[in-house]
């Protein structure tokens, strides 16, 4: 450990995962942090520091060579994200942040761990493990625990939570009526967003006709998606950003099986910001949801995060 210039002792925090690195901001101590994974872009104050993984995938490819290349990997034993060990020996963290979530989504705890277990002194790994709400709001208070910060970690669920609760409020007040909604993680092949995305659906105002809270993400078709019979369709792709996303969106509903969806309310999301990591932004996606499916009772969200791609009549009517 270092000290913080008072006198007091700094966890020296690798983050290998975007949600990890989100949350260390958020209770305040982005000093703490002394190296991050490649994906690791929020909040601008962590873009300087080093990176200590990097991704085997070409990212800019296609969404379909992208699966076929994690499944080549992955199906061969061969890693998706390797991790520079010399780099992190180099900055001797007292804590690394990993998960155990997915096996194609950052470096494994696995290999985290066998590389944690020779260094000197050995770091503490403390993996993110939430699958819903609540575990993501637990992970947030593992991490303020291990950081000594366990007050900011209870003052920012609590924040998370009294948001959550206006949403919730104001929905109430209004006996909004809730949207049928699918939210796409994947185009192509299609998966539709398990784990807490069906909570925040719900959370939002909507009812997710495809998925549980707390399930994987799992693959459909088209046609079951159509079968589904959702009011509005939500399209954010794990790791995109909301231009690329609305990209993919606008060229699925072009394939003659998708024609159905273009008198629906499609958005495309930042799924990159908003669905795909598990920390304290699942607010944001929250909100933004919610003046999706409520239009007359929230703000538009803002085009960072969302841009629609088609709207349905009957909806706009009703709004």
């Amino acid at each position: 450990m270092t000290t913080d210039g008072s006198g007091s002792a700094t966890v020296r925090v690798v983050s290998l995962l975007p949600a990890g690195t989100e949350i260390v901001a958020a209770l305040g101590a982005v000093h703490s942090l002394v190296g991050i994974s490649h994906e690791c872009d929020h909040p601008a104050e962590v873009m300087g520091l080093p990176r200590v993984t990097a991704s085997t995938v070409d990212r800019d490819a296609s969404s379909l060579e992208i699966d076929a290349a994690v499944r080549a990997l992955s199906s061969g034993g061969a890693p998706v994200f390797t991790l520079d060990a010399e780099q992190l020996a180099r900055l001797a963290p007292s804590l690394i942040l990993t998960q155990s979530l997915c096996e194609v989504c950052a470096v494994s705890d696995g290999d985290v761990r066998a590389l944690a277990d020779v260094l000197s002194p050995p770091p503490r790994v403390l993996p993110l493990v939430g699958t819903t709400l609540d575990g993501v709001w637990a992970d947030i208070a593992a991490v303020g625990d291990a950081m000594g910060r366990t007050d900011a970690a209870v003052a920012l669920v609590a924040s998370i939570r009294s948001r959550l609760r206006a949403v919730h409020e104001r929905l109430k007040a209004a006996r909004a009526p809730r949207p049928r909604v699918a939210v796409i993680e994947w185009l192509d092949p299609l998966f539709v967003a398990g784990h807490w995305t069906p909570e925040l659906v719900r959370r939002a105002g909507g009812v997710d006709v495809l998925a549980s809270p707390g399930a994987h993400s799992v693959t459909v078709t088209a046609n079951q998606v159509h079968e589904a019979e959702p009011d509005v369709l939500l399209f954010a792709p794990c790791g995109f950003d909301v231009a690329r996303a609305e990209h993919e969106g606008r060229a699925l509903l072009e394939r003659p099986e998708w024609a159905w969806a273009r008198t629906r309310d499609a958005w495309a999301l930042d799924g990159n910001a908003l669905t795909s990591r598990p920390g304290p932004r699942l607010a944001d996606a929250v909100e933004v949801m919610a003046a999706i499916f409520a239009p007359g009772l929230f703000a538009p969200p803002p085009g960072r995060y969302a841009r629609q791609i088609s709207s349905s009549v009957s909806r706009q009517m009703s709004s």
